[in-house]
Parts: C-alpha cells; structure tokens; sequence
C-alpha cells in the first residue's frame, strides 16, 4: 500500500494534470447555502478598513516606456513616463502653462516637452506642477495620491495616513513568467473585491476554467478578525481542454483594493494572481468607472520551467486572454452589484 501511494505520489508530481470528469453544469452541487452574503460582507467590510497609503496600480510595468502614458486615477488626469536614468514618474496630465495633454508629449532626455510651447517637464517642480510619488515594483507601476491639490475632480482618495511604499503581495521567487492585464467596468473598487471575496461562484459562473470547486474553509461574519486568519480556502480544478490541474488556493486581502489567490498546494504552489482594482472616476454619464488591472505570476518547482520561458512571448498573450475572458464575465457581476446598490 505504502508503495503504491509513493508511485502515485511520484506520478503526480511528473505529470500534474489528471482526465477532468465532472458532472455537468446544472447537475453541479448549488453553493448558494455556503455563499453567505453576511460573510462576503464582513470579508469586504474588513478589506476596506485596511491600509492602502494612498496607493493606486496604474499600469503594467512594461507599459510605462520613454514614451508618454496618460490615465486617469480617482478622477485625476496623469501622465506616466520614464526617466532619464529608467525611473517611473508619474505628474499630472495637464501642462501648468495652458494646460496642454502632456500623454501627447514626446520624451527627450527623461523630460516631457510640451507639444504647445516646449515647455521642459521632469523630476522637478514648475510652479504648483509636480511629479507624484511612484512606485515600480518590477511588475506593475503605483502611484501615491493623497490629497486633491489641482483643479480636478472625481473619486476619492484614500483617508488612510500615507506611506512611502505600497502593499506588494509577497510574490514568488525565480524562475516566474508575469502576465497583467486590464479591463473597465461601471462600478466601484468595493464591487471588483466583493466578486472575488465569493470564491463559491467560480465553478457556476466560469464552467470553462473551474471544475471540481469546493470552498474548504471561509473566515467567519465578524468585523474584528485577525488579518492572519482573514481567507478564503479553496480546492479547485482548473481546466486545460479536457485535462485538469487540481491545487488548493487561498484567497486574501493585503488592502482596500487587492485580492490575491496564491496556490499554496498542487502544480504551480507559490504561484499567485493579484486582482487591483483602481478607480478612474466618473464617465461621461456621471458614472464610476473602475479598472480592473490583474497580475498573474506563474511559478513552477520543475527543473523544465525555466527552460520553458523561452517562450514567454507566446505564453503571455495566452494567460492575458484567460484573464480577459474571466474578468469579462465578473464585470457583469461587479457591475450588478454596482447597479443594485446605487
């Protein structure tokens, strides 16, 4: 018996993946008695009360070059560059001569130059324009807003004290590939974090990446848990055409507007998804908007997988359109939830 568990155990480890036989869609067990919606209610409440430092995920890191990166976050027009030295910085949009779209600057020598007039803007201050302070964390670009200063308006910053750094995920070592995408709905931050603190859709919601979904352990409806204790546990498979790989999860919040699942059993532990979710502030219909701005860092134990990302290039673009497919369908339901609550 001993033996026949060590060849199992040996198999596994070489081959992951196991032939996918679930039940189909509507004969799946309902969760609908385990997704308590006082507990995903405590679980966000607790998540906002978290310290963010007045951090927002802006882009991916490898979108931020020499040339000009405009956004909007919480309702401020910025641009985002690099520096002569390949630092991020990252000031507001709107040139402080005549306002000029400074995303339309070219780059020369780490500095915008405003298509207007030529203006010269970079590290230092021009009146009461100024960089804000960036973080480049080697996978996505942050940038700290704390007060509203200007003239624009829209969401709200974060009331937390400011902090030098943001709150990255511990993440997991080399060899990694990191993908990140993103994608815009009609809600706000609380709505993309409520979706993914209810582990217990994933298999109805998403039948072509989870099967075999069972939540193992869920932190209970109180307002005053301890962070330590404060997750989400999930056994999952996820699916690979007819073939699956099955890990467990846990599901967790470092901040008012981060989500991460870290695979901490199966194929790829350590491997983790870090689902940020940034307000840009009002659309044209007055409106909140959000982005949802997803970093998915793969990691794998086996002797081949450094090997492997030789073919990152191909890779990515295959994990970001995963990601897009997921996020297309929970933006249906952050924006319901959105719906329901305004």
């Amino acid at each position: 018996m001993n033996t026949l568990t060590g060849m199992r155990a040996r198999l596994a480890k070489a081959w992951p993946f196991e032939v996918v036989r679930a039940p189909s869609w509507a004969a799946q067990t309902p969760t609908y008695q385990d997704a308590n919606p006082a507990v995903i209610d405590a679980a966000l409440r607790r998540a906002l009360r978290r310290p963010g430092g007045n951090w927002f995920v802006v882009a991916a890191s490898s979108q931020i070059t020499t040339k000009a990166y405009g956004t909007t976050v919480a309702g401020r027009q910025l641009v985002a560059w690099r520096g002569a030295d390949g630092g991020l910085l990252v000031a507001p949009r709107a040139c402080p001569h005549l306002g000029a779209d400074l995303a339309t600057a070219p780059v020369d020598c780490g500095t915008l130059v405003c298509p207007w007039h030529g203006l010269r803007l970079g590290e230092r201050r021009h009146g009461s324009w100024k960089p804000y302070p960036a973080h480049d964390d080697g996978v996505l670009c942050w940038v700290r807003l704390d007060a509203r200063s200007d003239a624009e308006s829209g969401a709200e910053v974060d009331v937390s004290a400011p902090t030098d750094a943001p709150v990255v995920p511990v993440r997991p070592g080399q060899p990694s590939l990191a993908a990140v995408t993103r994608l815009e709905g009609v809600c706000e931050p609380r709505d993309i974090v409520a979706n993914r603190l209810d582990p217990w859709h994933g298999a109805w919601f998403h039948p072509y990446s989870f099967t075999q979904l069972r939540v193992i352990s869920a932190p209970p409806a109180d307002d005053g848990l301890a962070e330590d204790l404060d997750r989400f546990l999930v056994e999952v498979t996820f699916h690979i055409g007819k073939l699956g790989v099955p890990v467990i999860a846990e599901f967790t919040t470092p901040g008012p507007r981060t989500v991460v699942m870290r695979i901490i059993e199966g194929e790829g532990r350590g491997s983790v998804v870090e689902t940020h979710a940034t307000p840009l502030g009002p659309g044209p219909d007055g409106r909140p908007r959000t982005a949802v701005i997803e970093a998915a860092i793969a990691h794998s134990d086996r002797p081949r997988f450094g090997t492997g990302l030789v073919a990152a290039p191909l890779i990515r673009p295959l994990m970001r359109r995963a990601a897009n497919r997921l996020w297309r369908d929970d933006l249906a339901y952050a924006e319901r939830l959105f719906e329901l609550r305004s």
